[in-house]
């Protein structure tokens, strides 16, 4: 299980005093058990750990781009190094051709026509491939493909 992955690599990172990547585990492990208590569970599913990790990232990304505004670039650097770490207990995502095929599969089986349907579409295209896709890039994708319809 990855819940269980992640407990065993904070414990290596503890043992080899590497602070960063002990810190950022630690931090996922809190939001993980958070999860799990709303859930009432005591362990999460993979594909439940795997949206606790995403939104993780997702926190880390926003602030790269708020500390590259303020011209912060060492605060910048340093949650680039968190969010690849959170990145590392990520399936592998698909690349944008893939994600593409997906979109315009998903459009032909909801029979969208326009942006007004794009929620159905976002809806079929992340119950196909969910964890192996980046939200954000299917968004994108959707809305150039039902505006352009």
């Amino acid at each position: 299980m990855l819940e269980e992955k992640i407990l065993n690599d904070y414990k290596q990172a503890m043992k080899n005093r590497d602070t960063l990547k002990s810190s950022v585990l630690s931090f996922l492990r809190a939001a993980m058990m958070n999860a799990a208590t709303e859930k009432k569970k005591k362990l999460l599913e993979d594909d439940e750990v795997i949206v606790v990790i995403k939104k993780q990232l997702k926190q880390r990304q926003d602030s790269i781009e708020q500390f590259r505004k303020g011209n912060r670039q060492e605060l910048a650097d340093k949650e680039a190094k968190e969010a690849a770490i959170l990145e590392s207990y990520l399936p592998e995502q698909l690349s944008p051709e893939e994600v593409a095929g997906a979109v315009e599969e998903a459009i032909a089986a909801t029979g969208a026509t326009g942006p007004k349907d794009m929620g159905k579409v976002m809806k079929e295209v992340m119950s196909r491939a969910g964890a192996s896709l980046d939200a954000r890039l299917v968004s994108e994708l959707v809305r150039k493909k039902l505006s352009g319809a």
